[in-house]
């Protein structure tokens, strides 16, 4: 499984972003082996984050090398007051189940990591 997290803060968004982002969000969800994605906002909304799971990486790098993406990040700076992306493999994920997440429980019941 890999995760892309996409951390940013908001500038101004315009009519424009809101096509691309919109068209970004269908191919990601298109994409082979696309899980889900969670997002999250700071307490402030000052920065933002989205993680996309897939199960494989070609999900992820089609999604990178689709042409609405790359146009997206070429006009980053009309949007965005910055931003940083985690690429990620996950190599285990647990819990106590006590809530779904994207991400597999690979802890057995009572057993430690």
């Amino acid at each position: 499984m890999f995760s892309a997290a996409f951390i940013w803060e908001p500038g101004s968004y315009d009519a424009e972003f809101n096509e691309l982002n919109a068209i970004i969000d269908a191919v990601a969800k298109a994409s082979p082996g696309f899980i889900g994605v969670e997002e999250w906002a700071s307490d402030n909304g000052k920065r933002r984050n989205a993680t996309y799971y897939w199960e494989t990486m070609d999900g992820l790098k089609a999604l990178g090398t689709h042409p609405s993406h790359i146009e997206a990040k070429q006009k980053y700076a009309q949007w965005y007051n910055g931003y940083h992306v985690v690429i990620s493999e996950v190599i285990k994920s647990y819990g106590d189940s006590a809530f779904q997440h994207l991400t597999p429980n690979h802890r057995q019941a009572g057993s430690p990591m």
